[in-house]
């Protein structure tokens, strides 16, 4: 059995398919299943069970041996969330409990991190285990990833492989549920397509024009191929970064997007909220030597990731 923890989320659920396509047909999906809006991404998956997530620790002491590998990609992902007791417990605790479990039941374990522990970037974007400890997120959702990351550095006891992915601006099919958590590339095609108008924030550093803010943009599909590379090579153990590695543009994004829908670009640049000003990250871009060295993987560039998405959006309209 593989364990996908997440599995109605977008990510994960991508996981979850990429997985069967390749002939991994004994997934046992975890997650809270009862929300509707998430019901499409796991409800034509193949699978041997549905685990509801709070019973998940339970069915794994009843089955661990019977289970190969742990991908734990379930988390509360909201950026905006403070109620840090809440992402202290599903984002610290929980993680900890499950790597406890792996570690006494001998499972390899991969878990999702986030890029959100860089912060404004002003120490880089190198997943350096010396860099790790020493970074300063910006928000409370940021810290509750970083402070497991540090956790998971001090354990001398591990699972027999443990693997952390820094996700940077993820992107793909099945994040429609996200609302405001979804990806640039999801919000922008819906202006586009409502009002023919894209809304991008106003720079408020001198330096950077509008819209010339940047952010690594990943296709959720090279992900998916990059947690499958890592499951298949049990000699690899850290934390790494899941971005492209190249660092876009949102003027160069709408580019894209307007050429998808075949619209002549149009964009108004636009006034910050106060609440994301002093958390706002003007540049990410990951430095992908570390996974690179180890595994070999191109990753889509925007011009060919976004036009795929797009026309997947557009079928899903038609449909």
């Amino acid at each position: 059995m593989i364990v996908v923890t997440g599995a109605a989320g977008f990510i994960a659920s991508n996981l979850a398919l990429g997985l069967l396509d390749q002939g991994y047909k004994n997934l046992v999906l975890v997650d809270d299943f009862s929300p509707m809006e998430k019901r499409k991404n796991w409800e034509k998956l193949t699978c041997q069970t549905l685990v509801h997530r709070d019973f998940f620790l339970e069915w794994l002491e009843d089955n661990h041996r019977f289970v190969q590998y742990v991908f734990h990609l379930g988390a509360r992902t909201n950026t905006l969330e403070m109620d840090e007791e809440i992402l202290q417990k599903l984002n610290v605790e929980y993680s900890k409990s499950v790597w406890d479990a792996c570690t006494r039941w001998g499972i390899p374990l991969l878990y999702a991190s986030s890029a959100a522990t860089y912060g404004d970037g002003s120490l880089g974007f190198d997943d350096h285990l010396e860099n790790i400890q020493k970074l300063q997120p910006l928000n409370p959702y940021g810290w509750s990833k970083q402070l497991f990351d540090r956790w998971v550095l001090e354990q001398k006891l591990t699972p027999p492989q443990w693997i952390g992915l820094k996700f940077f601006n993820v992107y793909g099919k099945g994040e429609e549920h996200k609302g405001k958590m979804a990806s640039v590339v999801f919000h922008a095609y819906q202006q586009i397509k409502e009002s023919g108008v894209l809304k991008l924030f106003k720079s408020y550093r001198k330096e950077i024009p509008d819209g010339e803010q940047k952010r690594d943009f990943v296709y959720v599909n090279d992900l998916v191929e990059m947690m499958i590379l890592l499951m298949n090579d049990r000699k690899i153990n850290g934390i790494f970064n899941a971005g492209s590695g190249h660092a876009r543009s949102f003027n160069e994004l709408a580019q894209v997007i307007f050429q998808s829908v075949q619209q002549n670009p149009s964009i108004e640049y636009i006034e910050m909220p106060e609440n994301l000003r002093n958390q706002y990250q003007y540049f990410t871009q990951a430095n992908m030597f570390s996974f690179l060295q180890k595994k070999s993987l191109i990753f889509t560039p925007i011009e060919i990731g976004v036009i795929d998405y797009v026309s997947y959006l557009v079928a899903e309209k038609k449909s």
